[in-house]
């Protein structure tokens, strides 16, 4: 449950991050380059994807095992541009992404040291 759950967070943070650059490039277009004005397209996929990604980390804090810090953070990352993303990296890298059963349940455990048993 726990993979599962990992991994549709992280399409959902890759998703909201790729987004808010699609709006940024958006914005960027229409003010600067004067070239059309591709923002409520845009804006409106942004809102959608944030909202997903909002309620996505809701679902998922449970069977990740996260505590209320690490949800916490997770919504504050979707306010700053791109921060989903580096949020998605931080969770993979200090084993937030493999739930609480990683060690008995053969979690990927990728970047956490483990003691070695003798």
């Amino acid at each position: 449950m726990a993979s599962r759950a990992a991994l549709i967070f992280r399409v959902a943070a890759v998703a909201e991050a790729l987004s808010w650059a699609a709006l940024l490039i958006g914005m960027f277009t229409r003010d600067v380059l004067e070239a059309g004005n591709p923002v409520p397209v845009v804006g409106m996929t942004h809102g959608i994807v944030f909202v997903v990604y909002v309620l996505v980390t809701l679902a998922v804090a449970k069977p990740l095992g996260w505590k209320f810090g690490t949800v916490f953070w997770a919504l504050v990352a979707s306010v700053p541009p791109l921060f989903t993303w580096f949020f998605e990296k931080w969770a993979l890298r200090r084993g937030k992404l493999d739930g609480p059963q990683r060690l008995t349940h053969g979690g990927t455990g990728l970047f956490v040291r483990q003691p070695v048993s003798v």
